[in-house]
């Protein structure tokens, strides 16, 4: 009874926590989850110089070519309005929703291959969970959508939502894989057996807002103090790596977010527990 009573105390914080910012947790996360493509969109534009020699030295393609990848990103991203900083502005607007979250999916399919992020494990997973939550995006999007008819069913209209919002959690808790140490210290196994059992929790959708809710908290604290950037002078590779890491790191909080405020979905634990 004493777990089963610290579960539910848990839980009535979670509740609490959801009554009071219901009306704005969704802004929230969807602006969490676009920082990434908002600060990549910066850099690229004032560090373009750098891409190019990057993309030129990694795929040996010529200064011209390089430079041609260049510049359709950057052009990109302005013309098509729905890739970093365009499409964000349409995220947060509430319209074309669906056009600009395929956009950014598009952006990050082509960072992988372009970075050579598809042999990286690390950053792959990373891409992978920035891509759950998109998903999560587009779950949330058709849950706004309005029907032709309002008030009548639609047979079947809520299962691409349910399972858009399974793979969101399935890809989001790759960001947790890339943080556990395999080290021998009580510390490290502690964190890596509290984390493991949080994920699992959020994959299968047990649990699934106070769940989220514990891993937003120890994501940002680990965000704030491993990826300080703003200690590290500008001029040095790693405050740019850390900058990264930690956009990157905010956008899955984001993602994160859209769990503790949409909820599992129907294909989750939770959902099923009220068949039962």
């Amino acid at each position: 009874m004493g777990q089963e009573d610290l579960m539910s105390s848990a839980e009535d914080v979670a509740d609490q926590f959801l009554r009071v910012t219901k009306q704005y947790l969704p802004h929230v996360a969807r602006l969490c989850l676009i920082s990434t493509f908002l600060e990549d969109g910066i850099r690229m534009w004032f560090q373009w110089n750098e891409q190019r020699d990057y993309i030129e030295g990694t795929w040996s393609c010529g200064y011209f070519l390089a430079l041609c990848f260049v510049l359709l990103n950057l052009t990109g991203q302005i013309v098509y309005s729905v890739s970093l900083s365009g499409g964000c502005v349409l995220i947060l607007s509430r319209n074309f929703v669906q056009f600009a979250c395929f956009g950014l999916f598009g952006i990050i399919a082509l960072q992988t291959v372009a970075y050579s992020i598809l042999w990286d494990l690390k950053f792959l997973m990373r891409n992978l969970a920035l891509g759950g939550g998109l998903l999560l995006l587009l779950a949330e999007s058709r849950s706004e959508g309005k029907s032709m008819f309002a008030g009548v069913p639609s047979m079947g209209e809520s299962s691409p939502k349910q399972y858009m919002q399974l793979g969101g959690r399935v890809l989001l808790v790759l960001m947790f894989m890339t943080l556990l140490h395999f080290d021998s210290n009580f510390f490290s196994i502690l964190q890596n057996m509290v984390g493991t059992a949080l994920i699992i929790l959020v994959a299968v959708g047990f649990k699934t807002k106070l769940a989220a809710l514990t891993l937003v908290v120890w994501l940002l604290a680990i965000n704030v103090y491993f990826n300080a950037f703003w200690t590290v002078p500008a001029y040095k590779p790693m405050h740019d790596f850390l900058k990264y890491d930690f956009f990157q790191t905010t956008s899955v909080v984001g993602g994160l977010l859209l769990v503790v405020a949409l909820g599992p979905g129907g294909v989750s634990m939770d959902e099923k527990k009220k068949e039962w």
